[in-house]
Formats: C-alpha cells, sequence, structure tokens
C-alpha cells in the first residue's frame, strides 16, 4: 500500500473530486442481481423492459456499488481514509441501464476535527452521479474519517 498523499487538512469545503467514467455492462448486471440482487428487472432484458425502468437494469445496490469504487479511484486509496460513520442518504433518481456511461463528483461540504480522536477529522460530502444523458441517477451524502498530517497519534 502507498503513503497517503490526501489528509483531513486536504478536504476544504468546496473541494471537487470527479468520479468516472463507468461504462455499465449488462453481463455485470446480471452478475451482481444473480448473486445479490435476484430480480427480474436485473436478470433479463425482457423482464426489465416489461418493468418501469425500461430495460435491463442495475439494482440500486449495484450502483451505489459501482459509485463506491468510482470513490475508491478517484481519491480514497490515495489517502488517509479511517472509513465511514455511515451514510446519511443514498437516492437513486433514475434507472442506470445496460450501456450506461456513468459520471460525477464528490463535493466537500463541510470538515471538522473529532474532539475525542483529536488525530482524526469528518469530511461531510455531497456526491452525485450522471448517465450520458445528462440526468443524476444517484445523489448520496456521507461523512469519511481521515486522519490529520499535522496530530500526533497518542500511544497509551
Amino acid at each position: 500500500m502507498n503513503s497517503p498523499q490526501l489528509y483531513f487538512e486536504d478536504f476544504e469545503p468546496g473541494r471537487f473530486f470527479q468520479l468516472g467514467p463507468k461504462t455499465v455492462e449488462a453481463a455485470e448486471i446480471i452478475e451482481f442481481a444473480t448473486e445479490f440482487d435476484p430480480q427480474p428487472m436485473h436478470l433479463s432484458e425482457e423482464a426489465g423492459r416489461a418493468s418501469i425502468l425500461g430495460g435491463l437494469s442495475a439494482s440500486g445496490w449495484h450502483t451505489s456499488s459501482m459509485f463506491m469504487r468510482m470513490m475508491i479511484d478517484s481519491y480514497l486509496l490515495a489517502s488517509a481514509s479511517e472509513g465511514a460513520p455511515g451514510i446519511d442518504s443514498m437516492e437513486w433518481k433514475k434507472p442506470v441501464l445496460a450501456g450506461d456511461t456513468l459520471k460525477g463528483g464528490s463535493t466537500v461540504e463541510a470538515a471538522r476535527p473529532m474532539r475525542s480522536r483529536p488525530h482524526i477529522g469528518i469530511v461531510a460530502f455531497r456526491h452525485e452521479l450522471q448517465n450520458q444523458r445528462g440526468e443524476t441517477v444517484l445523489l448520496s451524502r456521507n461523512s469519511i474519517m481521515f486522519r490529520l498530517r499535522t496530530a500526533k497519534e497518542d500511544v497509551a
């Protein structure tokens, strides 16, 4: 694992991180659905067309997983991340269909050091993904914990 390049101090409010692009293939939709969400509209084009989704559609959980991978590739693997305390909101606004290309971004909304762990800060993000038509397919908000570059960890 490489040394982190991004620490808490690098996540100033307003900073934007590009996500994607990622083209969604039919085979990966079916593979994910087969294991984790085997509903008909995620397993066949015909069932997807017969549903309100309009075609073979990625599960919302699959969309969230692809979004997570985009965050990993964009900034998390290069950071001093300590994980996340949870997700405040996750909205699937439009279906993600086979052949769609997703892209978007993560914007820092706020950042503060933790009182209980002064060597870690919490960064609040707003995330958005769009398809190739510019339609928003995912909106999310969550906080992520990052180590501070300048703080010394207490060793007990």
